[in-house]
């Protein structure tokens, strides 16, 4: 960690990224309800009608930011759209996107996983109690100790391996119970 540079979080993600889905139009919708806690595959998704919403591609990391959602782990890595598709979700999520050439997007969703990120967007919550959010500003604004892009993908890639065999185990014991 000796070559690790402290940056804030908004040199490295890209928060509520610009995309567009016209008002009106059809398209894939996943709602709060559709992340499991702590899981980082989202497994279905509804066609719905866009009247607003958070915006999100590929890639994207889908953070919970309402109270009891974050606490309660629903923060998933976006991967069923088709490529170059948009797809929109909950007003109650923040979008974390990597940026090109300086974060991974796998990492990106791992250190929205970590103990230190999670508390400080828990702590950073406002609002009436059971409407609480978390603050935006804060998340961007969070120091961070960063390694380089490819120690980023390298980290990211082992983290991956590691929840995939866990997926697959999962999938043997429910075919073994079934």
């Amino acid at each position: 960690m000796e070559n690790w540079k402290s940056v804030k979080a908004s040199e490295i993600i890209d928060f509520n990224p610009s995309e567009s889905i016209s008002r009106g139009i059809v398209a894939k919708k996943i709602a709060m309800d559709k992340l499991e806690p702590f899981t980082r595959d989202i497994s279905d998704f509804e066609l719905s009608e866009f009247k607003g919403g958070s915006k999100f591609r590929n890639g994207d990391t889908l953070l919970a930011r309402i109270t009891p959602c974050l606490e309660n782990g629903k923060t998933s890595k976006v991967t069923i759209l088709d490529e170059n598709e948009v797809a929109f979700g909950s007003t109650e999520f923040i979008v974390m996107r990597a940026k090109e050439g300086v974060s991974d997007e796998d990492y990106i969703y791992y250190l929205s996983l970590s103990p230190y990120w999670r508390e400080i967007a828990i702590k950073s919550m406002v609002g009436s109690s059971g409407r609480q959010r978390v603050q935006l500003d804060v998340l961007k604004n969070t120091k961070l100790l960063v390694p380089s892009l490819n120690e980023q993908v390298k980290i990211g890639k082992t983290l991956k391996a590691l929840d995939d065999k866990i997926a697959s185990n999962k999938q043997i014991n429910h075919h073994l119970a079934a």
